[in-house]
């Protein structure tokens, strides 16, 4: 099977280690098992002792009972039975298109979004079809578009929200306008929702699997909890049939998570609230940070995000965005990611996430790299 190079991966892997100022990393600020246990409260002896008396079998196949419960948490009616862990976001991303694309299907992906929402399906040879995102519209879906490209083949919606990298918030009048489209041709939804819980407001963001019987919800504990080193995700969703088509595909690739990987994350989604609030508090206070930039350095323009960890970010000088993040890359250290991965020339996107400090310098960095310019 031919599939297309992941840009944003490939970027990522070539250059984030050497980075001076990384403000291209797209997880709140991580934390460290320490930390997590002094942030919960929870008995760190207690916590050691049982972990590391734990015989390393494959664990609980379907994903450990504990973690399950965590994960129905972040929705207002799912159950265990509903649920299937995953290696990560992009494993449950994967695991959704290999168990329910075949050729032909029509599959309608936004864009800009996360690379794997349109080239997976492409490389199964579905019918991709994309429903481009558009600055003067907020990176909302336009719906009147979606039913356009919509037609009795299409199996499946693909949406990203909040949006990776655009920070952009689909209302939820918009969400129930898609799931009508959705249902209209009995198509799945599959939302991308690893940003789900970091709004700037605070509110609450309905999922997918809450509005829509073929509704299909991706998360993960990389991006929101800060914890991306346990490396595990979850595919959520009602429909019966797209659970066991999920669970029989599984057992070819993965069997299992990681069972110690599986109690972090359950003391984690435990204690979910403490880290929501560190997380929600810093993101507010960084984008305040990256907004005041944007006010004081004209060549620079964005759409505010509304939630999530990342922004688009346009500049006005004649540079494709590989060279432009390339040169500034060498000359100041400051790492971010090329527009062109998402398909958004001029522009590159960054993760306004990470530690404060970090955020000030990168953004200092570029200030001298665009007075170069």
């Amino acid at each position: 099977m031919k599939i297309k190079p992941f840009k944003v991966e490939e970027w990522m892997n070539e250059y984030e280690d050497d980075a001076v100022y990384n403000i291209a990393e797209t997880c709140v600020d991580s934390i460290s098992l320490d930390e997590l246990l002094a942030l919960t409260g929870i008995n760190r002896n207690a916590f050691l002792d049982d972990l590391a008396s734990q015989r390393l079998t494959y664990g609980a196949i379907q994903g450990a009972a504990p973690f399950k419960a965590g994960i129905c948490g972040r929705y207002r009616n799912i159950q265990p039975e509903n649920v299937l862990s995953t290696h990560g976001a992009a494993g449950a991303n994967h695991l959704v298109f290999y168990s329910l694309i075949e050729p032909g299907d029509r599959v309608i992906s936004v864009l800009p979004t996360y690379q794997q929402l349109y080239s997976i399906p492409e490389a199964f040879h579905a019918d991709v079809q994309l429903l481009h995102l558009k600055k003067e519209n907020d990176y909302l879906p336009d719906v009147k578009e979606l039913r356009q490209l919509v037609n009795e083949k299409t199996k499946m919606i693909c949406l990203n929200n909040p949006n990776n990298p655009t920070g952009a918030l689909i209302p939820l009048d918009i969400l129930k306008e898609i799931v009508a489209i959705a249902r209209s041709v009995d198509a799945y939804i599959l939302c991308d929702e690893v940003y789900r819980g970091l709004n700037q407001d605070g509110s609450y963001t309905e999922s997918i699997v809450d509005l829509y019987e073929k509704g299909i919800s991706v998360s993960s504990m990389s991006k929101i909890f800060s914890l991306a080193g346990v490396r595990l995700g979850w595919v959520a969703s009602k429909d019966k049939a797209v659970i066991e088509a999920c669970l029989s595909h599984r057992d070819y690739n993965m069997i299992s998570c990681g069972m110690l990987d599986e109690m972090i994350a359950a003391a984690a989604l435990k204690h979910a609230d403490k880290l929501l609030e560190r997380n929600i508090q810093l993101i507010q206070n960084n984008l305040a940070i990256l907004d005041q930039w944007i006010a004081e350095n004209p060549h620079f323009s964005y759409v505010k995000p509304k939630a999530g960890t990342t922004s688009l970010i346009y500049y006005d000088f004649d540079l494709d965005s590989y060279t432009f993040c390339k040169q500034m890359y060498a000359k100041t250290g400051a790492f971010v990611t090329p527009g062109d991965c998402f398909e958004q020339p001029h522009s590159f996107r960054i993760g306004y996430a990470c530690e404060e400090q970090v955020l000030k310098d990168g953004l200092a960095a570029i200030t001298r790299f665009a007075n170069q310019l």
